[in-house]
């Protein structure tokens, strides 16, 4: 006798369907970890940042108003750094502040935490904490740089902050004295002393008038000192064992 055989038919797997996930805008309010992950998926998106849980992604970058002073305040940061070890200098890289703030300075400056500094990069390769010295780059007083970031820094320790208003043609400087930001007063001959980084001077007067070489020389001058030798010794007396 012929065996009957059935089959049975088993119904499709269903796939869970993949939710996408939503472009970073600005003004969303989000938390850090939101943020990166739309940051992420974002392609093609040079800058965003989360100030105090909001999202900021400023226009096109234009030339004279941001472009050629970022680039000018790069240099005698690198300057610094090259004559200076244990210090390094990041330009508009993500910072891990705190859970509702991930700014991405223009510039900052650190002391490594091998040499004694307290930011650090992580396994995702970003610096979470604070820099020592952060600079931004600004239209005029009414950016946000001088208000709400202002904040932000200062709340989480940022010992200087620079500021250059590029339509005003000024500079603002702030050092942190206690819990709150003091402006930091030029010399006579308008050079700011750093005072985290000793013979880090900025020649504020020739900067703003685009005059490098007068720039360039104080920054060497600096780096001559005897307050950047003893700055120096500091480093590589906390210097720890590789």
């Amino acid at each position: 006798m012929a065996t009957l055989s059935t089959s049975v038919t088993q119904p499709p797997v269903q796939s869970s369907p993949v939710t996408p996930i939503p472009p970073l805008q600005h003004g969303d309010h989000l938390t850090r970890d939101e943020f990166e992950r739309r940051y992420d998926a974002t392609p093609g998106l040079k800058k965003a940042e989360l100030i105090e849980g909001v999202v900021y992604m400023p226009p096109p970058v234009s030339i004279g108003g941001h472009s050629f002073p970022h680039a000018d305040l790069m240099g005698p940061l690198m300057v610094y750094r090259a004559a200076t070890p244990g210090v390094r200098v990041g330009d508009n890289g993500s910072v891990r502040m705190d859970l509702d703030n991930m700014p991405q300075p223009d510039a900052f400056m650190v002391i490594l935490p091998s040499h004694g500094g307290k930011a650090r990069v992580d396994a995702d390769d970003y610096l979470v904490g604070s820099p020592e010295l952060i600079v931004e780059v600004a239209a005029s007083s009414a950016s946000y740089d001088l208000h709400d970031k202002l904040v932000v820094y200062r709340r989480n320790g940022v010992r200087e902050y620079i500021v250059w208003r590029t339509f005003d043609n000024a500079m603002d400087y702030f050092i942190l004295r206690g819990s709150e930001y003091v402006r930091h007063v030029h010399d006579e001959h308008g050079k700011f002393k750093s005072e985290v980084f000793p013979g880090l001077w900025l020649d504020a007067t020739n900067l703003l008038n685009g005059d490098l070489a007068a720039v360039f020389k104080h920054v060497q001058e600096g780096i001559a000192s005897p307050e950047h030798a003893e700055f120096v010794a500091r480093l590589k007396a906390a210097e720890q064992p590789k």
